[in-house]
This record gives structure tokens, C-alpha cells and sequence, in this order.
């Protein structure tokens, strides 16, 4: 029900993708009769793999958090995610309003052990054909230096699971590579993560800037919410400028058009990898369940994406092996500072005898 389409979106959205996904079912939660009624313009009432939950309410997007966690508690938002909670459903997806997303669901499935704060962490491309995963983009606009630890252990246990990789590369966004750049939670930061990575637990690069995202310096980038969400709409932004003036100029002689004629091909391909709606659907990480954000303003297409990057997380078992590689990362982060902090008051104690 939520984001700017609501039901115009992700009725299409989920027919689409369980045309795509033969084994996959669908709980659609919200007024009942609205959705009903939604499914019968695209005759689909009686979809075998689709039901319909009744929800009474929804979080509209400028609700505060108090009205939806406190006042709403029948919105289609919360049923949705305690269809999770209760093992119903392996995920849920929502393109409505991150803030009351991100409470409710901390509020009825907890964090993980160890987890202050949950994550919003999507995947955008890079320059080595690979992906690059940034957290947070938007759950927690004020940071201290912890919560950007627990981030990159977030997401170092993410891209290991997904794409393989046991030791990614972390960077912490910065605005210059050098270590006495930033503010004082960014360098606190830094220090805490070059602690990591001296005792192996993290594979620490170091400061990076907004261009590594896309060069691939990095596996992993991680900043604090209020810089990750305005990276993330300057990308998107970009992404839908540079497609349109393409477009435009294309359009503007016969000359141009014979060209776009030519190098159609490569257009086709250039325009898909520059649509940023192939990376709808970013991951809440640090919940005991698994919740996905769509963007509010996402298309059918879009929302489509977010809906089989859930299920593609679910076919994985990210949840269960990000918890087991979440609990063996703290677990080697705790035993260090143990020894560390014994060395030190060993020393201290050595100084006062001598």
C-alpha cells in the first residue's frame, strides 16, 4: 500500500515476478477489498500462488514514527512484518515510509546479538563489473563511531555470503583518503576499523571517496545514513539525467537518429546498465528477519526488482548465515579487545611496580 503508487505498482510488480518464479507464493497485505479489486483489472482474483491479508490501516508517507509504531497498529505495514515475525512469510518488501519501516521492524523482530542499529544496504555497479554494497542509506542519519563498526561487520558478512567473498574490502566514506580527514566520529571510525583489520576480523581499506563507489575500489563502503541516502538520490538522479539526455539528443536531427539507429544495440545495453532501477530493494540488515525497502517512487519494474532480490535472499539462507558470520566476527572482535585490554593493564601495572 505504501510508496507514491501504491497498489497501481505492486499488484503489477508481483505478477510479473511470479510469472518469473513458478515456485514462489505471494501474501499481498492491505485492505482486502481494495487489492481484491486491483486483481480483478489484471484478472488475477483467484491467482493460485497469491493471498490477500486484511489490513486495516496504512502508514502514510509523512506519518511520524509515533503514529505508525504506536497508533496504526493494524497499518499494513506492521501485519506485513509480523507475518515475519510469526514464520508466515520468509520477507517482507515495502516501498513505504522508511522511518516507520525501519521501527516497526526493529520494534517486532529485534536486532541481531551485538546490533545497536539496523542498516538499509543496497548494491550499485562499478566499474569491474562487480557490485559494490554501501550501507547505510538512510535508517540512521545521526552515527556514532560503534555504529559505523557494526556497519562494515554488516556488511563485510553480507557480500561474504552473497557474492563469496570471505575477506571484502571495507572503506569508509570520507571526504579524503587521508586519515586526518573527516569529523571526529568518522575518524574514531577509522581507528575502531584499522583495529579490525589488524587483528584480521575486517579487511579494512581505508578512507574512500564518493568516485571509489563506482570505480570499484571497495567491496563494501559504509557511512552514516544522512550521507548515504543523499549519495544514493544523487546517483539515482545522475543515472535518470545522463538516460535522458541521450535520449533527447538522439531525437534532435535526423543525423542523431541515424547514429542512435546504428548504435542501437549498444544503447539498449548502456541504458540498462545506467537504470538504477535494476538495483531496487535494499536489505535491512541487522534484524532477526528479513525486511527489504523499495523506493517510494519505484515503477512496476523497479518493485519487481526489490521483490526478487527478497526472494533471492530468502533462496540463499542470508538471514541464518549472516547471523552465523555476524556472531564469528564479534566474537574475534571481542577476543582481541579481551587480550588488549589485559596488555594494557598488565603494562600499567608493570609502570607502578616499577
Amino acid at each position: 500500500m505504501g510508496g507514491d503508487h501504491g497498489l497501481s505498482v505492486t499488484v503489477p510488480a508481483s505478477l510479473s515476478f511470479l510469472k518469473q518464479e513458478a515456485a514462489a507464493e505471494l501474501v499481498l497485505v492491505g485492505p482486502q477489498e481494495l487489492i481484491e479489486a486491483e486483481l480483478r483489472k489484471h484478472k488475477a482474483e483467484n491467482h493460485p500462488r497469491i493471498k490477500v491479508k486484511n489490513a486495516s490501516e496504512i502508514v502514510k508517507m509523512d506519518d511520524p514514527i509515533e503514529v505508525a509504531l504506536r497508533r496504526k497498529k493494524d497499518s499494513s505495514m506492521r501485519v506485513a512484518i509480523q507475518l515475519v515475525k510469526d514464520g508466515e512469510v520468509h520477507a517482507c518488501v515495502s516501498a513505504g515510509n522508511t522511518g516507520a519501516l525501519m521501527a516497526i521492524s526493529r520494534y517486532l523482530l529485534k536486532t541481531m546479538p551485538g546490533v545497536d542499529r539496523p542498516a538499509i544496504c543496497a548494491i550499485l555497479p562499478n566499474q569491474k563489473n562487480g557490485p559494490t554494497y554501501v550501507l547505510d542509506l538512510g535508517a540512521n542519519v545521526d552515527c556514532e563511531a560503534e555504529h559505523l563498526h557494526q556497519f562494515a561487520l554488516m556488511g563485510s558478512a553480507l557480500f561474504a555470503n552473497i557474492e563469496g567473498n570471505p575477506h571484502p574490502k571495507i572503506g569508509l566514506l570520507n571526504v579524503g583518503t587521508e586519515a586526518i580527514k573527516g569529523n571526529d566520529v568518522v575518524k574514531k571510525a577509522g581507528d575502531l576499523l584499522h583495529i579490525e583489520h589488524e587483528n584480521g576480523t575486517l579487511n579494512f581499506y581505508g578512507n574512500a571517496e564518493g568516485n571509489d563507489i563506482f570505480e570499484g575500489t571497495c567491496d563494501v563502503i559504509v557511512c552514516d545514513g544522512f550521507v548515504g541516502n543523499v549519495t544514493l538520490k544523487s546517483i539515482e538522479g545522475l543515472g535518470r539525467f545522463v538516460r535522458n539526455v541521450l535520449v533527447t539528443e538522439f531525437r534532435s536531427s535526423l543525423l542523431n537518429g541515424l547514429g542512435a539507429l546504428l548504435a542501437g544495440k549498444a544503447l539498449k545495453s548502456i541504458r540498462q546498465r545506467l537504470n538504477p532501477s535494476r538495483f531496487n530493494g535494499a536489505c535491512m540488515l541487522g534484524l532477526r528477519g528479513l525486511v527489504f525497502k523499495s523506493h517510494g517512487s519505484a515503477d512496476a519494474y523497479a518493485y519487481e526488482c526489490a521483490i526478487r532480490r527478497a526472494h533471492e535472499a530468502v533462496r540463499r539462507d542470508v538471514l541464518l548465515r549472516i547471523s552465523t558470520t555476524m556472531a564469528e566476527l564479534l566474537q574475534k572482535s571481542k577476543e582481541h579487545h579481551a587480550v588488549e585490554k589485559t596488555n594494557t593493564e598488565n603494562g600499567i601495572q608493570e609502570q607502578e611496580t616499577v
